[in-house]
C-alpha cells in the first residue's frame, strides 16, 4: 500500500461528508439546519496532516469526539479550550454523523467452501 493512500482516503471521506452538506454551488444548504455547524469544521494539510479540525485551530474533531466518548461533559471541554464554543462541539457531532451516514459494512466473503 502506498504511503499516501490513507491520506487520500481521508480526503475522499471528508469530501463526501462535506459535499452532501453543500448545494450545487458549493455553499452550505441553508434549508438543512444540520449543515450550519459543519461550516465550523475545516481541514488544513499543515495542521495534523489535514485531519478535520475545529475552525482552523489545532484541535482535531477526532479529539473532541474522543473526549465526549470518554464521558467528558461539554462544559468541561469548553473550560479546557477557552476559544471553543458549544456550537463547535455540536459541529463535531454533526460531522461524525455525516461520516457514518455514508458508511456501509460489507460482509466478508469467506474463502472456505465447507
Amino acid at each position: 500500500m502506498r504511503k499516501d493512500a490513507g491520506w487520500r482516503g481521508a480526503v475522499v471521506r471528508l469530501s463526501i461528508a462535506m459535499r452532501s452538506a453543500l448545494d450545487g454551488g458549493g455553499q452550505p444548504k441553508r434549508d438543512d439546519p444540520e449543515n450550519t455547524p459543519l461550516e465550523r469544521i475545516t481541514a488544513n494539510p499543515a495542521i495534523f496532516a489535514g485531519k478535520p479540525i475545529v475552525r482552523g485551530h489545532r484541535l482535531a474533531v477526532e479529539h473532541v469526539l474522543g473526549m465526549l466518548a470518554a464521558g467528558d461533559a461539554p462544559e468541561a471541554i469548553l473550560a479546557g479550550y477557552p476559544w471553543l464554543e458549544a456550537e463547535d462541539i455540536r459541529a463535531c457531532l454533526a460531522y461524525a454523523r455525516r461520516l457514518v451516514a455514508h458508511e456501509r459494512i460489507e460482509p466478508r466473503l469467506s474463502d472456505s467452501t465447507a
